[in-house]
């Protein structure tokens, strides 16, 4: 699978508040969510997202608490993918379970800026910056994990294995 996108280049340690604040924590709604997605962190992010487009950040994106509201917005605005440095445990978990890739790699997210043309390709980690011509690689995501973000997450995975008698 090969992703391609706009970055959109956050800072270190950006909280799952920064990306849904607490105050919106009642909605379920992922298009509702998505409307108040990281709206006090980058006010224009909502205006001009546009399906594909892939986060990149420093350390620790997602720390704060392990609510999914976080991946949830994210992925309802069309954003494509995630590329870190680092990811807090639990939203990595959460991104995979929702599925949305998160990827990890220091070289890409120094080599990228905001608004760069990233293209990913999942399968063999090849990471290529189309604005900069930078090439890395970032750590292919294995089998299992992107079947499980080929059907669009946890869920739609098991419900197919146990659909195919698969355990």
């Amino acid at each position: 699978m090969i992703i391609q996108g706009r970055a959109w280049v956050l800072g270190d340690n950006v909280d799952t508040d920064q990306i849904v604040a607490g105050r919106y924590l009642s909605l379920t709604d992922p298009d509702e969510l998505a409307e108040h997605c990281l709206e006090e962190t980058r006010p224009e992010f909502r205006r001009t997202v546009q399906p594909g487009d892939i986060v990149v950040a420093g350390k620790n994106l997602g720390c704060g608490s392990s609510r999914e509201h976080a991946v949830i917005a994210l992925k309802a605005t069309g954003i494509s993918c995630l590329v870190a440095h680092s990811f807090a445990r639990i939203f990595f978990r959460n991104a995979v379970n929702l599925g949305l890739p998160a990827l990890t790699s220091p070289e890409a997210v120094a080599a990228i800026r905001d608004g760069d043309h990233v293209q990913i390709d999942l399968g063999s980690g090849e990471l290529t910056n189309l604005t900069t011509s930078f090439r890395g690689d970032v750590p292919p995501l294995p089998q299992s994990i992107r079947e499980i973000i080929a059907v669009g997450g946890l869920t739609a995975y098991v419900r197919r294995r146990l659909k195919e008698g698969r355990p």
